[in-house]
């Protein structure tokens, strides 16, 4: 299923606060809430913005390494959940052929978001895991915790 990402936002739990990736889905009215670490969602949301700043952090430090080398990342799939963790594969056009990486989805969708590659989502992950869109419409979108 082609996806989007929907949102990046942060909740208040018991033990701190939470980031979360929304991602959406054409024609769907729910997401699919993917619990990532807060530097990974920050990385995320500068992805969005286009955010330069000056040096290169993690993400863009590997997406430049990645293009010196003549690759570029052709598209996400977030492909199935295992144990309570999701699962991603990075599809890499890289000078000798198409190769398929393990990540993290945080990781995928921070490289996704800088280049505007393609992120999908598994039809069975998706419908086995969404949630009405509206539970995360109160939530706090990252950006404003960043600004602070």
């Amino acid at each position: 299923m082609d996806a989007y990402i929907e949102g990046v936002r942060v909740a208040e739990t018991p033990s701190g606060l939470a980031a979360i990736v929304t991602l959406g889905v054409e024609d769907e009215d729910d997401v699919l809430p993917i619990f990532v670490g807060f530097d990974e969602a920050a990385s995320i949301a500068r992805g969005l913005d286009a955010t330069d700043l000056g040096r290169p952090l993690t993400h863009d430090l590997f997406l430049d390494v990645m293009e010196e080398l003549g690759g570029r990342v052709e598209r996400v799939v977030v492909s199935e959940l295992d144990d309570d963790t999701y699962v991603a594969d990075l599809h890499v056009e890289t000078p000798r052929e198409s190769v398929v990486v393990d990540a993290r989805p945080s990781d995928s969708l921070a490289l996704a978001s800088r280049t505007d590659g393609d992120i999908e989502v598994d039809e069975a992950v998706f419908e086995a895991n969404a949630e009405p869109r509206d539970e995360y419409d109160d939530l706090d979108d990252i950006r404003e915790l960043m600004e602070r």
